[in-house]
């Protein structure tokens, strides 16, 4: 096959589809004419987030037999006009999500005891203690929203911490074991202490954490999105901050990410997001939850075999 690149990956992808035989072309900086003008060439598309397959790219890919994206979600993919084609939409969250489960813990765990405040005091030569007095895990109700590989990591990750762990998947069910509780959302509206979002973006999940989510919860929270930015209206977080009825949140995407979550919109962050950056409520990174150096590697892995094996028959 003929595989066209157009964002930057772990060597090891295209270096394994090239010792198997195929053809990768590394075109990192295409512009979407040249894409539309070469794609006809192609077998296949590598990709991550730079990029969106639209339906004008995929009716000009003559003989495209799958799209790949390095990474979890596929929110930059036709994905139901390019299956409609008949093109395989493959991609690789079994490759970070051990990753995202680690970063949300770590995230909680220092939000609950104020580490990054505490580190920062200590660096300036102040000894703070009942200042900087934790809160356990121990004893929480966990509702978790999404039972993916991402949720299911996050769960995974909970055991020995002495929690409850709750969670809610529309689309799954018969999942719950001794540790995990197969629950409805009104459930966790009940009883979760902290809430976790697992979910991909669509126009389902689309703000889905608003006013109206938060506020059907009985008590006060704390909210962890590792999932994707507009999954959570930022102004609403904002205000039940304030009101108290969030505790605090752990966010590792905002919904002012440019397409390829590469930096910020700078030229419009509202008010909302001046009051996350200054609020020691609010623990922030720039979505690297998925991003470490095994992580990077293994997704570049999983993509190499189901290139191999779900798509190229020889």
């Amino acid at each position: 096959m003929k595989i066209l690149f157009l964002d930057s990956n772990h060597p090891l992808l295209h270096e394994t589809l090239q010792k198997a035989g195929h053809t990768c072309d590394l075109n990192y900086q295409w512009t979407k004419e040249e894409i539309i003008n070469s794609i006809h060439l192609y077998d296949g598309i590598v990709i991550r987030s730079k990029i969106k397959i639209t339906k004008e790219i995929i009716d000009k890919a003559l003989k495209l037999k799958f799209i790949a994206r390095a990474g979890a979600g596929m929110e930059n993919i036709d994905v139901g006009y390019a299956e409609s084609k008949g093109i395989r939409c493959l991609h690789a969250p079994e490759g970070n999500r051990d990753a995202v489960g680690e970063h949300a813990i770590g995230m909680l765990l220092s939000l609950f005891n104020n580490l990054c405040r505490a580190n920062k005091e200590v660096r300036e030569g102040k000894w703070i203690r009942e200042g900087n007095r934790g809160i356990e895990l121990m004893g929480k109700t966990v509702g978790i929203i999404g039972y993916g590989n991402m949720g299911s990591a996050f769960a995974e990750r909970l055991k020995g911490f002495g929690v409850k762990v709750l969670v809610c998947d529309k689309y799954k069910n018969g999942f719950g074991n001794n540790f995990i509780i197969e629950s409805s959302l009104d459930q966790i509206f009940e009883q979760a202490d902290i809430i976790s979002l697992h979910t991909p973006l669509t126009e389902e999940t689309h703000y889905l954490i608003n006013d109206s989510f938060i506020n059907s919860f009985k008590k006060n929270i704390y909210i962890i999105n590792t999932a994707r930015g507009k999954c959570l209206n930022t102004a609403d977080l904002v205000k039940n901050i304030k009101s108290g009825k969030v505790s605090g949140a752990c966010l590792d995407v905002l919904e002012y990410e440019v397409v390829s979550f590469e930096n910020l919109d700078a030229a419009n962050l509202p008010e909302p997001f001046q009051y996350l950056i200054q609020s020691q409520k609010v623990m922030l990174s720039p979505h690297v939850g998925g991003w470490t150096i095994e992580s990077n590697e293994k997704i570049a892995r999983v993509l190499a075999e189901k290139i191999q094996t779900e798509v190229y028959t020889g």
